[in-house]
């Protein structure tokens, strides 16, 4: 085996749902790309009463394959597991049977494995360090300026040359106006049917309360914000606040992005969740970091980014769901293309750590009133209150409970009469 091929992740994902229709559906995306080609993501949990949704993504960069066949490998896993009513394994980290069916009876779970599938396709076959995606548009003709990069498209200070600094500007991590660069970030936020199609799902599912974007490499998973240093004491010093164009993404200087307290522990808490599990399975946890400060580099300014972007909705419209964006690097080691042997090995890692992060995403409050509430706890109260051995068919006041049926059933026999005779008038 080897990575897939952007005809097998489709393959793959209309497999699952047709295997496994009471707790999938398949997601037509409805923005076609450059080339023609339609994706599809899928949507996985039982129906009743999800008490978040959350989002996995990848394939934004073309060559960087594991990522969609993570993503593939999760939901197979996820939803066999269901099915067979088993846990999960992955090395030295282990998930319960009742773990699985939790998220599949309390989460709505969205995978969408193959956002680029022109970049894949072409990185695949002609070209395997190719980034982008395959839009001509901006190229004039010229083959070497074809594409951008999806990942630099999102509505998030977007327009780099105004929103930051000029030595942010200059650290090449960014965004670029140029076509012929890597990190062309195209001639308008959303200008690309791949950054469209995630913001699409965004809006048919308006409660996608956390998503991950999966690239590579590294080994590391990083949390907002990636367009300068976390603070929590300045609420004004935001990226919708213009008065600080021009002097964003430097370190130690005047600005810094806010973040209140809460979330900034909320998020680290997270990230440091999921890398204890993907360590736990052989020993290599992922590091921990701040988009802004990705290990390796000094600091890593991004503009347009997906993680930024879905963590921002919610500040810029209060009244939109609020989401916590994350983006995992994959494999510790600085290559694109590990071995298929290694890869297997990466995936085990990252499966694992989604698996946690889907956990962690079932609400823990207690949900009293709500239905899901009752559904899972109803035998066992009615059981406590009304002990079957007492209760039940064979226990000495099952009498009391055939006279109840017996005068309810009377009454609904009645009622039922009633209304056929004022019809029949």
């Amino acid at each position: 085996m080897t990575f897939l091929n952007v005809t097998e992740i489709e393959s793959a994902l209309t497999a699952l749902a047709s295997t496994y229709p009471t707790v999938t559906t398949l997601i037509t995306l409805p923005f076609l790309t450059a080339e023609g080609r339609q994706s599809h993501a899928i949507r996985i949990g039982s129906g009743v009463c999800p008490t978040n949704t959350i989002l996995f993504i990848s394939g934004a960069h073309a060559r960087e394959w594991g990522g969609p066949d993570i993503c593939i490998n999760f939901a197979a896993d996820l939803l066999e597991a269901w099915n067979l009513g088993t846990g999960l394994t992955y090395g030295g980290t282990s998930y319960s049977a009742a773990q699985i069916k939790s998220i599949i009876d309390r989460l709505e779970v969205i995978v969408f494995p193959d956002i680029n599938p022109d970049g894949r396709y072409y990185s695949q076959t002609t070209y395997a360090m190719w980034r982008k995606n395959r839009n001509p548009a901006s190229s004039g003709g010229d083959a070497t300026k074809i594409g951008i990069d999806v990942n630099r498209n999102y509505d998030f200070l977007w327009d780099f040359p105004v929103a930051f600094a000029s030595a942010a500007q200059g650290a090449g991590t960014l965004a670029s106006n140029d076509p012929a660069s890597d990190l062309f970030h195209g001639t308008a936020p959303f200008s690309e049917a791949e950054s469209k199609n995630v913001r699409w799902l965004f809006e048919q599912f308006p409660g996608i309360s956390e998503m991950i974007d999966i690239h590579s490499y590294g080994g590391d998973i990083l949390y907002p914000w990636g367009d300068d240093e976390d603070q929590s004491s300045n609420t004004g010093m935001n990226f919708t606040n213009s008065a600080w164009n021009g002097q964003r993404g430097v370190k130690n200087d005047t600005y810094g992005e806010y973040i209140s307290t809460i979330e900034l522990s909320n998020v680290q808490a997270t990230s440091n969740a999921m890398s204890a599990a993907i360590g736990a399975v052989r020993g290599q946890p992922y590091a921990v970091a701040q988009g802004f400060f990705i290990p390796g580099y000094y600091t890593y300014p991004t503009s347009g980014g997906s993680e930024d972007w879905a963590t921002s909705r919610h500040y810029v419209d209060p009244t939109k769901h609020q989401c916590r964006g994350y983006c995992i690097e994959f494999n510790k080691v600085h290559d694109f293309f590990p071995t298929w042997t290694e890869m297997e090995k990466i995936i085990l890692d990252v499966d694992a750590g989604l698996v946690n992060f889907c956990l962690g995403s079932i609400s823990k409050r207690p949900y009293l009133f709500s239905p899901c509430w009752w559904r899972d706890h109803q035998y066992s109260i009615w059981h406590r209150v009304f002990p079957p051995e007492l209760w039940g068919p064979y226990g000495p006041w099952g009498k009391i409970n055939e006279e109840v049926e017996s005068v309810v059933t009377t009454i609904e026999k009645a009622v039922v009469k009633a209304i056929d005779a004022i019809a029949g008038d």
